[in-house]
């Protein structure tokens, strides 16, 4: 079993003897080093590992997938090859419905997530039907900025302009998936959301806990879509108890390393 890096995955930090992997999928736009500070808090108890989407970074030459379930076909086997420790799976906004379609294909090939933590994200069988992928340049970056806060607002518009292909293809799979019904996930789920989050209802992040046959657990935290910047230590609680709680004290919360 390997958990080194590879084209789609990528390991900040050495954690020789982990408890748990947990597999963390960026938002639209995003990166795997957004997962960095995660890493680093977590290790060595538990090995992160952040998924590196093509069309950004040091794949930014590479053709961006446009699809949800392309991405999940592309990302499974890697995961696959990292079963020698339980995996936990965390997305945020686009990330989320890509982790719990990797989370689908995972269980079909007979491994089970110990838990799908979904971030930013209504959940796969609500629908809104939403188009910003086909809008212009202008109208993509004020979307960003909306979403993103601070962080964004801060970036020049020129160097937004370099990512925008990534942006949208990433909208693109976002704003075309269609959940296809099938067989609930034996893993629990913990759905994350702000309470101030345009994209996400309290209702429609509450509907996750119908695509499990475990248990569900809908955390609330003040903010928007980018909620977790602003709670990295409530949010660090979260994980920490979370998959102390999934595998029965293996991997060990924060504070008690």
């Amino acid at each position: 079993m390997s958990s080194e890096n590879s084209a789609w995955i990528r390991n900040f930090h050495s954690a020789p003897d982990p408890h748990t992997r947990l597999v963390c999928f960026p938002h639209a736009g995003g990166a795997a080093t957004y997962y960095y500070g995660l890493s680093a808090a977590l290790t060595p108890s538990v090995e992160v590992l952040g998924v590196q989407y093509p069309g950004r970074q040091d794949r930014r030459t590479e053709p961006c997938l446009d699809d949800v379930g392309d991405l999940a076909d592309a990302i499974t086997p890697e995961l696959l090859e990292r079963t020698d420790r339980p995996i936990a799976l965390f997305g945020h906004s686009l990330g989320a419905t890509i982790a719990f379609e990797v989370a689908i294909r995972l269980e079909k090939a007979g491994v089970t997530p110990v838990v799908l933590f979904a971030s930013g994200r209504r959940a796969p069988s609500t629908f809104r039907d939403e188009n910003v992928w086909q809008a212009d340049d202008d109208a993509i970056i004020a979307s960003l900025k909306a979403m993103s806060g601070a962080t964004a607002a801060m970036l020049d518009d020129e160097i937004l302009r370099m990512i925008l292909p990534a942006v949208r293809a990433d909208y693109k799979a976002a704003e075309t998936y269609r959940y296809q019904a099938g067989p609930r996930l034996h893993c629990p789920i913990v759905a994350m959301t702000g309470d101030d989050d345009p994209q996400v209802t309290l209702d429609e992040a509450g509907v996750w806990g119908e695509h499990t046959e475990s248990e569900f657990e809908l955390k609330v935290f003040y903010g928007g879509h980018f909620y977790l910047d602003f709670h990295t230590e409530a949010v660090l609680d979260t994980i920490t108890t979370t998959l102390w709680e999934v595998t029965d004290g293996a991997a060990e919360p924060a504070g008690h390393q």
